[in-house]
């Protein structure tokens, strides 16, 4: 599994020109399931990007990260991305073969999702499998890139 996690002061995305999902202070989450994904994954990555500490504390002097998502009460934008797991080594057209398909995907992407509520922080989402338009304010810019594989 893959996430790019963005730090941001807002975001939002668009199906067909509506919005679907949108967000103020939080991150945006842009997720890849791989074949190989399980629950395992689904449960280290979503404690993962709800307890990374990636906003700045109380003291204002400072630029160090002390607070997660959860301790500012922040909002998730968690949007599907199976291009995470493109392969560009070889030719000239990205390799997809190690993306989970679409049906497997669906369901863990949605648990993963489920798993993200339980924490009570405000999730809103993309439309799996549909062309979607992504505005992102990026704060910092913070973005990272998170990655567990199957053990």
């Amino acid at each position: 599994m893959r996430v790019i996690i963005q730090r941001v002061q807002s975001s939002q995305v668009e199906v067909a020109g509506v919005v679907v999902g949108k967000i103020g202070r939080g991150l945006n989450l842009l997720v890849g399931i791989a074949d190989t994904d399980t629950e395992a994954e689904l449960d280290w990555m979503a404690r993962k990007c709800l307890d990374l500490r990636l906003f700045p504390g109380t003291d204002t002097s400072t630029d160090r990260w002390e607070k997660s998502v959860l301790e500012i009460g922040g909002e998730l934008l968690v949007i599907s991305q199976f291009t995470l797991y493109g392969d560009c080594r070889k030719g000239r057209r990205p390799s997809f073969s190690r993306s989970a398909s679409p049906e497997p995907a669906q369901q863990l992407y949605e648990q993963f999702v489920h798993k993200l509520r339980e924490s009570n922080l405000r999730v809103e989402t993309g439309k799996f499998g549909a062309m979607m338009q992504v505005k992102i304010e990026n704060d910092g810019p913070v973005t990272l890139l998170l990655e567990r594989e199957k053990d």
